[in-house]
């Protein structure tokens, strides 16, 4: 898949900071592929979480997957930056 331009992706990223959730969505699957963006599984985690706990249901599922790939660690770290996004709205 060809990368997403620049606009697409910061469109996406402010909606998903904004907390719309199927934004947040989006989010984790640009950072879970590194589609436009460096690959990063514990940023896509982070927004997966959101997603999931703001009605998403795929996001429960791809987050579970994505786990697979993570230690212990990453997944903490991950669940720490979800929660800093809700105490920081």
């Amino acid at each position: 898949m060809a990368k997403r331009n620049v606009n697409y992706i910061e469109k996406h990223l402010k909606s998903a900071d904004a907390g719309i959730p199927d934004e947040q969505f989006r989010a984790g699957l640009l950072f879970s592929t590194g589609d436009g963006v460096p690959q990063d599984l514990v940023t896509a985690h982070k927004w997966f979480n959101l997603a999931a706990m703001n009605g998403v249901k795929e996001a429960r599922e791809i987050r579970s997957e994505i786990s697979l790939d993570m230690s212990a660690q990453e997944i903490s770290k991950a669940q720490k930056m979800a929660r800093e996004w809700i105490m920081g709205r």
